[in-house]
């Protein structure tokens, strides 16, 4: 099982064991927010499973400060998670101070982490998320707000990023030197642009490039088509990065920090999982789902994870399209008990979860025409929480 703690002494690995501000993440393994899927019963399953470090949904910074009801039900966490991570957005710096500051005085997490990433069309043309690095002054005074807000309590605050808008506009480089300037405790890159969305090759390229332009003291983690263990030690071998940022790859597969926990701390790589055993995760998910979102909503919640969980097993069509209509756990218990406990999957390292195709970035209207504007757009503020 991975540890987390804050400090301690180093273990000795075969990886270099991450360090977010006084937490060491050992394995250098971090759990990637993502909206409607890392809520508290996909959390624990990946924490079981050995995760390092596991990041709520993204939270809107203006939701949380006006005390917005699923705001706050989607920020708590259970009473063994340590540290408590969460992800906001926002574009107004005094809203994020306010967020963090929040956070801060009602002890809400112990680590926050900033989303410059997120390629939604929803969210960039509020000029949130991966188009708001492009405002280069609007871009700093909010992370300078947020360190400002947390370095009274010691909490850490972290950034993760898109290599930019496009491919005429690259901007991690820049973000990436402003963010280590603010005195943040890492940085994070997702080597696509926002127009790429989550289609094509990630460049890895662009992670190394960005380990080799800030401070070696700084812990910068990568992200991207990392969808087995070897994936991982692929990426921090050929970009010098300190540590893995897990997304899509784990879908359906939380037994993939598992797998990422061996391969970075040199054990035997855990047998793949027989689908028996996938059975039993989707119902022990089910359960979870149930007990923080309601029996009706949680089973609901479910029906998106099933593609995920028999994507490579030999489940069968018709098995497939009654799980993904399932309406009650006794339904799914029975479903469940019909599938073939002994079969294994012919490939489950593909990629899943979204990919699409690139497409042009919505974004406000003159954006691009002076990086260095600190107008907040008109009603920017205004998203919902997750996304």
């Amino acid at each position: 099982m991975a540890t987390l703690t804050a400090p301690a002494p180093a273990r000795a690995t075969h990886s270099t064991a991450l360090r977010i501000g006084p937490f060491e993440v050992n394995p250098p393994v971090v759990l990637a927010p993502m909206a409607g899927i890392t809520n508290p019963a996909f959390r624990r399953l990946c924490r079981e499973h050995g995760a390092g470090l596991y990041v709520c949904e993204m939270i809107t910074s203006r939701a949380l400060v006006e005390r917005n009801a699923e705001t706050l039900r989607m920020i708590r966490f259970e009473p063994d998670e340590h540290p408590r991570s969460v992800q906001l957005y926002g574009v107004d710096p005094a809203t994020m101070a306010a967020a963090v500051q929040m956070i801060v005085d009602e002890n809400l997490a112990d680590h926050v982490d900033l989303n410059f990433g997120c390629p939604v069309p929803k969210v960039t043309r509020r000029g949130g998320g991966a188009a708001l690095p492009f405002k280069r002054r609007l871009f700093e005074r909010i992370v300078n707000a947020a360190v400002h807000a947390a370095a009274p309590a010691g909490v850490p605050v972290t950034v993760k990023m898109r290599v930019g808008i496009d491919d005429e506009h690259h901007t991690y480089l820049a973000a990436g030197r402003m963010a280590a300037a603010a005195g943040v405790a890492s940085v994070a890159l997702h080597a696509r642009t926002a127009a790429q969305r989550y289609s094509g090759q990630a460049d890895w390229s662009a992670i190394a490039r960005l380990r080799d332009a800030l401070p070696a003291e700084l812990p910068v983690l990568g992200n991207g088509d990392v969808f087995s263990a070897a994936d991982a030690r692929a990426l921090m071998a050929e970009t010098g990065c300190n540590g893995v940022v897990i997304g899509r790859g784990c879908l359906g597969r939380p037994w993939l920090f598992a797998e990422l926990e061996a391969e970075l701390i040199g054990r035997p790589a855990p047998d793949v999982p027989a689908l028996g055993q996938v059975a039993h995760t989707m119902a022990r998910h089910a359960r979870l789902l149930c007990a923080h979102l309601g029996a009706d909503r949680g089973i609901r919640d479910l029906r998106k994870h099933v593609a995920w969980y028999l994507k490579g097993y030999p489940a069968g069509a018709e098995p497939r399209r009654r799980l993904g209509m399932v309406s009650s756990l006794g339904e799914l218990d029975d479903l469940l008990g019909q599938l073939d406990h002994t079969a294994l999957p012919e490939d489950v390292t593909a990629p899943r979860g979204r990919q699409g195709s690139p497409g042009r970035v919505s974004l406000p209207e003159g954006w691009l025409d002076d990086p260095d504007d600190l107008s907040v757009p008109g009603g920017a503020e205004l998203a919902s929480s997750g996304g």
